[in-house]
């Protein structure tokens, strides 16, 4: 740090990420599955690059977030998508690549990715 400039825009990039993952906002919530499961499956870079695509697109009705074990292990990582009317739905082996087609697909468009999902997992 070199300057009260960049403090203050440290301050407001974590405020920004800080405010994407809270729950007190309406809308579609991503949660991913971060128990040692998840992480040690790859789970780290998959929140990361599904805050990194939200900000990007300005999605401000969204909500990015962590959870512990969802139950799938040997599935892992593990993304749950909640879209307030509409079922859960549950990504599997997910990778920080496949994150800008769901969040393009699913989240903007409307459009499950069905051959992420849990159901096409075991075909």
């Amino acid at each position: 740090m070199k300057s009260l400039e960049e403090l203050a825009a440290l301050r407001a990039s974590s405020l920004e990420k800080l405010n994407m993952r809270s729950d007190r906002k309406e809308g579609t919530r991503v949660v991913v599955g971060m128990a040692t499961c998840g992480i040690a499956a790859g789970a780290r870079p998959v929140l990361n690059a599904f805050m990194e695509e939200v900000a990007k697109r300005k999605l401000d009705d969204v909500i990015v977030s962590q959870t512990g074990c969802i139950g799938v292990c040997r599935l892992e990582p593990v993304v749950e998508i909640y879209t307030p009317g509409q079922e859960k739905v549950t990504y599997v082996k997910m990778t920080a690549e496949m994150v800008a087609k769901v969040v393009s697909d699913h989240i903007v468009n409307g459009q499950v990715c069905t051959e992420y999902t849990i159901g096409e997992a075991d075909k």
